[in-house]
């Protein structure tokens, strides 16, 4: 008998084909994502889940699984914060992620965010389609749409991961960049030699940076990290992107940052409120880049993401830790597998 699996969404590739031969799976059928109390009685009917960043997976949902049969959550996608993961490790589940396959996807993405910011990209291209070039008269100016040359800036990379580490190498070796960055821990010496960078205080990092790329995660100690005092700290010709969390930025106070031009500009793929409602403060504004939580939409990211959760799945089937286990003392508590008698 197939361990069964309820899946939020349908998944791109081949991958989740197998997965389908592999287990008894049933699919979400709609675009949107299902209602909190879907997600939580499925959770009370099968041995797994997989899940999405839109999937609240809160202690109620796991408690509720892992009385019955829940016994692992496969998280598409390599954040996490959508999942209790601690009460995951409590009662006794395995939760996994799908890290590595979607980096230079989200890197490249930054920098089509930060070049889109930087030289005016989207206000350009509605001044074409609005008819205003034409109207203007004149197939060329010197000072039309002025914006900033990257190369000899400073980009400044908040959180010194994969992804971080990706976008600082395009900025160093692509752009010619000076790189600052801050993390919780800081790197490898050979790292920050191989890059480039330079490990600094966040104060400093936001003080002379021309770029400030954000790439944390959200936790207790990352939410609102960018907020009122550290938008101030930037200076007013400086760029703000976020390709991170949403939370990560108090949104109240970048609006004001914006609108009172503390910062010149911002280039954001994630936001607190998601999906974001069109009447929202930031897209009244001209000197934000907006763009819907696609850092990982390459084709190529999206089914090796797909390839991921069937290996952490398959693993765990076959009696192994899955490769991309994020919290790895529920090993000491459970062994992975699904239990015979339950199925």
């Amino acid at each position: 008998m197939k361990p069964r699996l309820f899946i939020t969404r349908r998944l791109p590739g081949p991958c989740f084909d197998r997965l389908l031969e592999e287990f008894d799976a049933e699919v979400w059928p709609e675009w949107r994502n299902p209602p909190y109390d879907i997600i939580a009685e499925k959770a009370s009917e099968v041995d797994g889940l997989v899940t999405l960043l839109t999937d609240r997976i809160d202690c109620k949902v796991i408690e509720t699984g892992s009385r019955n049969k829940l016994r692992i959550i496969a998280q598409y996608a390599v954040g996490y914060d959508n999942i209790d993961v601690e009460c995951a490790t409590r009662h006794r589940v395995y939760v996994t992620n799908t890290p590595d396959v979607l980096t230079e996807a989200v890197a490249e993405l930054t920098w089509g965010l930060i070049l889109a910011a930087a030289r005016h990209i989207v206000h350009a291209d509605a001044y074409v389609r609005r008819g205003d070039w034409y109207n203007s008269g004149t197939a060329w100016h010197p000072e039309l749409m002025l914006g900033l040359e990257l190369r000899g800036k400073t980009l400044g990379i908040v959180g010194f991961g994969r992804i971080g580490r990706a976008v600082a190498r395009i900025g160093a070796h692509g752009f010619g960049m000076r790189v600052l960055y801050y993390s919780r821990h800081r790197a490898d010496p050979l790292i920050e030699k191989e890059i480039g960078a330079e490990y600094v205080p966040l104060y400093v990092l936001l003080r002379e940076s021309d770029i400030v790329s954000i790439h944390v995660p959200l936790n207790n100690e990352t939410r609102h990290m960018i907020s009122e005092p550290e938008l101030r700290l930037m200076k007013p010709t400086a760029i703000l992107v976020n390709t991170a969390r949403g939370a990560v930025v108090d949104t109240k106070a970048l609006v004001k940052a914006l609108q009172e031009h503390w910062i010149a500009a911002a280039a954001l793929d994630v936001f607190e409120e998601e999906p974001l409602p069109p009447d929202h403060p930031l897209t009244k504004l001209d000197n934000v880049v907006l763009a819907p939580h696609i850092g990982s939409a390459t084709r190529r990211a999206r089914e090796a993401m797909t390839c991921a959760v069937l290996e952490n799945l398959l693993a765990f089937k076959n009696g192994k830790v899955p490769p991309n286990l994020v919290n790895q003392d529920v090993v000491s508590k459970t062994p992975p597998g699904f239990s015979i008698g339950q199925l």
